[in-house]
């Protein structure tokens, strides 16, 4: 029975330790499985200035250890944001390498190539009052005043961008919104509105608007962003068209009184005297007496 009882235990411990050496050998080839996170990296190699497209980025899975802090894990969060470093293919795509969407930080590299940014004041009534908003489209109407007969408002620019509203180059969402709403119910004073609205324009439209600025009054009509259609009549408006269909005021109304400058008067040039004329020659004798000189004169 002694025999037995060893032969048991001895067969007891040696299976114990051939599923202990398995178990061992097993967790020791068996690769691990890490757990890892989608990210967004770029699809291709892209230079700064590039605005990211659905085909510029790729979904790729990273270990949960190596993925960046500042990596972008939704497609929507990148998309139509330009890089403001260059990235190479497969590289992880982070909020520090793309413009941000609140800030002027990284403006330049949102502007297309070709394209520049200028800025025009703006008011309640120019601006109008305040809805304009960035990313919107509008036209650009000049104003030169003066008599009925100089005053002329014309079209200048046609469907311009608005690339930002003061600082602001991102509309603000509903929420921002109803927030802002709420601060200027609020007993401190309310935020003063943004004077200065940029536009994204050509070279040549910029120096058409810096010379309208400074020649007359600037302000803005907001359009459709979806009707790209150009004016059919792109004529100037002057004060005639304003009395069209209606009755003309009498034309002393609209005459320009024009005060002319006094006449200083003139007084008439004075005769000189006539000129005498020369005395006629006289007959002259020299006469001598001793050192004495004497001149006998005859008519």
């Amino acid at each position: 029975m002694d025999r037995q009882k060893a032969l048991l235990i001895f067969g007891a411990a040696w299976l114990s330790a051939a599923v202990l050496t398995w178990v061992l050998y097993k967790s020791t080839k068996t690769p691990q499985v890490a757990k890892t996170v989608a990210i967004q990296a770029a699809a291709r190699d892209m230079p700064a200035g590039t605005r990211l497209e659905k085909s510029d980025l790729k979904t790729v899975r990273y270990a949960e250890k190596d993925v960046p802090k500042t990596a972008i894990l939704d497609e929507k969060q990148a998309l139509d944001r330009p890089l403001l470093f260059p990235v190479s293919a497969n590289e992880a795509i982070t909020s520090t390498k793309i413009a941000t969407t609140t800030g002027a930080s990284g403006l330049a590299a949102t502007i297309e190539l070709g394209k520049r940014a200028i800025s025009v004041p703006i008011n309640d009534s120019s601006g109008v009052s305040g809805l304009i908003q960035p990313r919107a489209h509008v036209d650009v109407l000049f104003s030169k005043t003066g008599s009925m007969a100089e005053a002329v408002t014309t079209t200048i620019l046609e469907n311009v961008e608005v690339l930002a509203i003061g600082r602001t180059t991102e509309a603000p969402s509903s929420a921002a919104a109803t927030a802002a709403a709420a601060n200027q119910t609020a007993a401190r004073p309310p935020t003063p509105a943004a004077t200065v609205a940029t536009l994204l324009v050509s070279p040549e439209e910029a120096r058409k608007l810096e010379l309208a600025k400074n020649q007359g009054k600037i302000s803005l009509t907001l359009r459709n962003p979806l009707d790209h259609n150009a004016l059919a009549d792109n004529r100037p408006t002057t004060g005639e068209s304003l009395y069209v269909g209606a009755t003309r005021p009498k034309e002393s109304a609209l005459r320009t009184v024009r005060v002319e400058p006094p006449v200083e008067r003139q007084e008439p040039p004075k005769k000189e005297p006539p000129k005498k004329e020369p005395p006629k020659p006289h007959n002259v004798i020299d006469v001598f007496r001793g050192d004495k000189h004497v001149q006998e004169i005859f008519q």
